[in-house]
Protein backbone atom coordinates (compact mmCIF):
# COMPACT_ATOMS: atom_id res chain seq x y z
CA UNK A 1 0.00 0.00 0.00
CA UNK A 2 2.64 2.55 0.99
CA UNK A 3 4.74 1.40 -1.95
CA UNK A 4 2.17 2.95 -4.28
CA UNK A 5 2.40 6.32 -2.54
CA UNK A 6 6.18 6.12 -2.50
CA UNK A 7 6.20 5.41 -6.22
CA UNK A 8 4.05 8.49 -6.85
CA UNK A 9 6.48 10.68 -4.93
CA UNK A 10 9.35 9.08 -6.81
CA UNK A 11 7.58 9.71 -10.13
CA UNK A 12 7.00 13.36 -9.23
CA UNK A 13 10.66 13.86 -8.37
CA UNK A 14 11.87 12.03 -11.45
CA UNK A 15 9.60 14.05 -13.74
CA UNK A 16 10.62 17.27 -12.03
CA UNK A 17 14.28 16.47 -12.69
CA UNK A 18 13.77 14.87 -16.13
CA UNK A 19 10.61 16.25 -17.75
CA UNK A 20 8.72 14.20 -20.32
CA UNK A 21 7.11 16.08 -23.20
CA UNK A 22 3.32 15.93 -23.10
CA UNK A 23 3.26 14.53 -19.57
CA UNK A 24 0.26 15.54 -17.45
CA UNK A 25 2.45 15.09 -14.39
CA UNK A 26 4.94 17.60 -15.78
CA UNK A 27 2.13 19.99 -16.61
CA UNK A 28 1.08 19.94 -12.95
CA UNK A 29 4.66 20.25 -11.72
CA UNK A 30 5.39 23.19 -14.01
CA UNK A 31 2.15 25.15 -13.50
CA UNK A 32 1.61 25.80 -9.80
CA UNK A 33 -1.66 27.58 -10.46
CA UNK A 34 -3.05 24.60 -12.37
CA UNK A 35 -1.80 22.25 -9.68
CA UNK A 36 -3.56 24.29 -6.99
CA UNK A 37 -6.79 24.43 -9.01
CA UNK A 38 -6.74 20.66 -9.53
CA UNK A 39 -6.26 19.94 -5.81
CA UNK A 40 -9.23 22.14 -4.95
CA UNK A 41 -11.32 20.62 -7.74
CA UNK A 42 -10.49 17.06 -6.78
CA UNK A 43 -11.18 17.62 -3.08
CA UNK A 44 -14.57 19.08 -3.95
CA UNK A 45 -15.29 16.10 -6.21
CA UNK A 46 -14.34 13.73 -3.38
CA UNK A 47 -16.61 15.51 -0.93
CA UNK A 48 -19.46 15.33 -3.44
CA UNK A 49 -18.78 11.63 -4.11
CA UNK A 50 -18.80 10.85 -0.39
CA UNK A 51 -22.04 12.74 0.14
CA UNK A 52 -23.67 10.95 -2.80
CA UNK A 53 -21.97 7.63 -2.03
CA UNK A 54 -20.59 7.35 -5.59
CA UNK A 55 -17.08 7.12 -7.05
CA UNK A 56 -15.44 7.64 -3.64
CA UNK A 57 -12.40 5.49 -4.36
CA UNK A 58 -11.75 7.04 -7.77
CA UNK A 59 -12.05 10.57 -6.41
CA UNK A 60 -9.88 9.80 -3.37
CA UNK A 61 -7.16 8.47 -5.69
CA UNK A 62 -7.40 11.68 -7.72
CA UNK A 63 -6.95 13.73 -4.54
CA UNK A 64 -3.84 11.78 -3.52
CA UNK A 65 -2.27 12.08 -6.96
CA UNK A 66 -2.95 15.80 -7.37
CA UNK A 67 -1.91 16.61 -3.80
CA UNK A 68 1.40 14.80 -4.27
CA UNK A 69 2.07 16.75 -7.46
CA UNK A 70 1.07 20.02 -5.77
CA UNK A 71 3.40 19.37 -2.85
CA UNK A 72 6.32 18.49 -5.10
CA UNK A 73 5.68 21.48 -7.39
CA UNK A 74 5.92 23.73 -4.34
CA UNK A 75 8.99 22.03 -2.84
CA UNK A 76 7.08 20.65 0.14
CA UNK A 77 8.90 17.43 0.94
CA UNK A 78 6.86 14.49 2.14
CA UNK A 79 9.64 13.59 4.55
CA UNK A 80 9.10 16.90 6.32
CA UNK A 81 5.34 16.39 6.39
CA UNK A 82 5.85 12.93 7.93
CA UNK A 83 8.17 14.38 10.58
CA UNK A 84 5.51 16.94 11.45
CA UNK A 85 2.86 14.24 11.74
CA UNK A 86 5.18 12.18 13.93
CA UNK A 87 5.63 15.18 16.29
CA UNK A 88 1.85 15.40 16.64
CA UNK A 89 1.47 11.88 17.98
CA UNK A 90 0.22 11.71 21.53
Amino acid sequence: MLTTLESLFKLARERKNSPVDGSYTNKLLDDKSLSKEKVIEEINELIDAVEKNTNKIHEAADVFYHLIMFLEANDVKIEEVMKELEKRKK
